[in-house]
């Protein structure tokens, strides 16, 4: 693979890497949702949500429509939601996994 993938794959892993963006994408997973219910779920200020939104729609992951007044926030499409499924997987065997450390760790030994 040549270097700029590699550039290009770990910008895209360092995108994802805010507790804000992970939020979102995990509520989207349950359908569109419009910005205000997003605000009220994550405890952000709007602004603070709208540059988030911003970066995650820049990279194609959710997309946005206007009903009205209200602008409502969806996935682009179902390959987010499987690579929310895998990080939690993952997440969830890693902590297994030390959670079966921990617990050797505490046998008399």
């Amino acid at each position: 693979m040549p270097v700029q993938l590699y550039q290009a794959k770990a910008e895209f892993f360092r995108m994802l890497g805010h507790p804000v963006r992970i939020r979102v994408l995990e509520l989207l997973q349950a359908g569109p949702t419009p910005v205000r219910e997003l605000v009220v779920a994550l405890g952000v200020e709007p602004s603070s949500l709208s540059q988030q939104l911003a970066l995650l729609r820049r990279y194609g992951l959710v997309t946005a429509t206007r009903e009205g007044s209200t602008v409502v926030y969806a996935l682009a499409g179902g390959d987010v939601a499987d690579l929310l499924r895998a990080a939690r997987r993952i997440l969830t065997e890693m902590i297994t996994d030390q959670g079966a450390l921990l617990a050797e760790l505490r046998e008399p030994g």
